[in-house]
């Protein structure tokens, strides 16, 4: 059963260069879809089935960034980071929240088969 979880800023770092490390530094790649939903822009698709390399958090700049095969996305001061994570730790999507109530959505696909896990 998959599990929705916050993860605090503190963990950011870690817990996004686990799920890199663990499972997107293979050969098996896997997609992402990225969507903006502004309550007064309405929503609007940033990505869609773009090559993802790896996931990545600076404490410093407060920026989580998406390293895409196309170009990197970037998401500066999230309030909110939240995560749905499957039994096996992979994570199928996460939501950012910014203080104005906006949100970005990441749905991830897994796209090849892996060997040995």
């Amino acid at each position: 059963m998959s599990v929705t979880t916050k993860i605090s800023e503190d963990q950011l770092a870690d817990y996004f260069a686990a799920f890199t490390k663990r499972f997107l530094l293979d050969e098996s790649p896997e997609c992402v879809d990225i969507e903006v939903l502004e309550p007064d822009w309405g929503d609007r698709s940033i990505a869609q089935c773009a090559q993802l390399m790896g996931i990545t958090y600076e404490h410093r700049t407060r920026r989580l960034e998406f390293e895409l095969d196309s170009a990197d996305h970037r998401i500066e001061n999230p309030a909110e980071v939240w995560v749905l994570e499957e039994p096996d730790g992979f994570l199928s999507a996460l939501e950012v929240v910014y203080d104005d109530g906006s949100r970005e959505v990441v749905s991830i696909k897994r796209v090849g088969m892996r060997q040995g896990r």
